[in-house]
């Protein structure tokens, strides 16, 4: 095989490139990327007419929320392309052909990542136009663009391949999505704080020689790590063969098992993973939770479970540790934390239960039995919602654990009873509305990916509409405005709760008396209106969807 196989004549690559950027996902996603980016600048634009070059301070801003939108959009991208490159091969029946083939892994590795992060750099490059006509603003030179660009091509292309190396791990593409994005997110938050604590001043030239010199470095030797790892699993795979039985001898896993085991026959672990029943189901239970929550949901292993359990873990311990115990007035931080991973594995255990249905061709099979709609609906949410609410109850935890312990959070006890109903709330939405996309759509990674971006934008949009607007009309009416509803997101209904940690007791006037009772009633006011309007929202969901289910027709399609 010569080199020109890597790149030129690579059939992996070819193949992949054709079917991706014609599809209509590339051109709405091209389309809906530009406008975001487009309207971002049109709104921050400057309104005066005089353009101060000496001190260009909003144009510098508006720069920099440019560079910052597109960094955050293309890291939380990266996976939805490339997670599924080698999982789809899988769940196509296509891996063990792919792996016959004379192509070196090396080089199905390299055409899967181009393959996948192709249309993203697409959408990376289209935006240059925009960014050039920020550049007649000052405030930012022909060298930062360029040095800005570099930065974000790499990281994307480092965030790819790591979905790429979580692709190859597992036989799934919701759990190599889940687990891609357990990965991403905190490298992804580490860089943005770095690059803001280089901002401005003297530093600004180190943020330069750090994206020029230190950063590809960095990514290149990641890059290599990560192409041999992955060259090394598909040149001795350990899973060929698994396309002829579809279900994981748990115990054989758990003999090889690194790290955490799950014993599905010891609490806790049995309230997430019941044990398989041996028995004859009793009369009146629902079959098809049943089934769900002892099969179905674990029937690929446990090895995503373990992973995302062992990391959030992992990067829960110093979180709690300074904002429960070291710092308690940072307590809505911590909540904050525990949301966010709701929000990514939330829909794993939701998204695929009508849609998997749909694949294996056994939903109209589903629907011609005597069990009622209403039971298949049931047993499909509260199977979802069980193993996603146990497992996030794991991180919340230690806030009941700290408001026993540390004195200043028990005298906030209804602060934190708040927190645990926003996390509860915060749970059974992101269940309702994977299992509302699992129900709508045709493919399971569609629904997952339908999920995230309903999710991501209920929970997430809001606090960047609000920073948005603090930072670019800071005086105007339309500031108060959005703040009145920061309750659409639990984050920001967490952290609009009363927790005067440090000031309690010190009330040397009555003004400040009075602005603390002011502030607390009005983020009472906000989590009341987050109850109010996320319980029609779960009651709206799970009414549309037993419209559907009742009305048979309308669901199997």
């Amino acid at each position: 095989m010569t080199n020109t196989m890597y790149l030129r004549e690579n059939p992996v690559l070819q193949r992949e490139m054709l079917i991706n950027l014609r599809m209509k996902r590339a051109f709405i996603t091209l389309a809906a990327f530009i406008l975001l980016l487009g309207a971002m600048v049109y709104a921050a634009w400057p309104a005066y007419e005089d353009v101060d070059m000496i001190n260009p301070v909003a144009s510098k801003r508006l720069v920099d929320l440019f560079f910052l939108g597109q960094y955050i959009l293309t890291s939380l991208m990266a996976p939805t392309f490339a997670a599924g490159a080698i999982t789809g091969e899988k769940e196509r029946k296509s891996y063990e052909m792919l792996l016959a083939s004379p192509l070196r892994p090396t080089a199905i590795v390299v055409g899967k990542l181009l393959s996948s992060l192709a249309h993203l750099g697409l959408l990376i490059f289209s935006s240059l136009p925009i960014v050039m006509l920020c550049l007649p603003l000052g405030g930012v030179n022909f060298y930062e663009v360029l040095a800005v660009y570099l930065s974000i091509i790499l990281v994307t292309t480092t965030f790819g391949l790591i979905s790429l190396w979580c692709s190859s791990f597992f036989s799934r593409t919701a759990s190599s999505l889940v687990v891609s994005y357990l990965i991403i997110l905190p490298l992804a938050l580490v860089g943005l704080l770095m690059w803001n604590a280089l901002e401005g001043g003297a530093v600004a030239g180190v943020r330069l020689l750090i994206a020029a010199v230190l950063l590809p470095v960095i990514c290149g030797l990641a890059w290599v790590g990560l192409i041999t790892t992955i060259s090394a699993r598909l040149l001795h795979p350990p899973d060929v063969g698994s396309e002829g039985k579809e279900v994981i001898d748990e115990e054989r896993e758990q003999d090889k098992a690194v790290g955490l085991v799950i014993r599905r026959d010891q609490f806790p672990d049995k309230l997430f993973a019941p044990p398989k029943r041996t028995g004859l189901l009793p009369d009146g239970a629902n079959p098809v939770y049943d089934k769900e929550m002892r099969s179905e949901i674990f029937s690929q292993g446990t090895l995503m479970l373990r992973v995302v359990i062992q990391v959030s873990m992992f990067l829960a311990i110093p979180i709690m540790a300074w904002c429960l115990y070291l710092r308690p007035e940072l307590a809505a931080w911590y909540v904050g934390y525990v949301i966010l991973f709701n929000l990514m594995v939330g829909p794993v255990f939701s998204a695929g239960s009508v849609t998997s249905e749909r694949e294996r061709e056994t939903l109209d099979l589903l629907l011609t039995t005597l069990i009622t709609p209403l039971q298949i609906l049931v047993g499909k949410l509260i199977s979802g919602l069980r193993v996603s609410s146990v497992l996030t109850m794991f991180l919340l935890w230690p806030l009941v654990l700290a408001c026993v312990m540390v004195g200043d959070l028990r005298s906030h006890f209804l602060t934190m009873l708040a927190y645990v109903a926003i996390v509860l709330m915060t749970c059974l939405t992101t269940a309702n509305i994977a299992l509302f996309t699992s129900v709508i759509s045709k493919k399971s990674s569609f629904a997952l990916i339908f999920s995230y971006v309903a999710i991501g934008t209920l929970f997430i949009a809001p606090l960047g509409v609000e920073r948005f607007v603090e930072t670019f009309f800071p005086e105007q009416e339309i500031t108060f405005q959005v703040k009145q509803q920061a309750y659409l997101s639990p984050i920001s209904a967490a952290f609009a709760l009363p927790l005067d940690v440090k000031g309690r007791g010190d009330d040397v006037g009555r003004g400040l008396s009075q602005e603390r009772e002011a502030s607390s009633r009005y983020g009472w006011r906000q989590f009341g209106l987050f109850s109010l309007v996320y319980s029609l929202l779960n009651l709206s969901l799970v009414g549309v969807m037993a419209w559907l289910f009742s009305t048979r027709w309308r669901v199997a399609y």
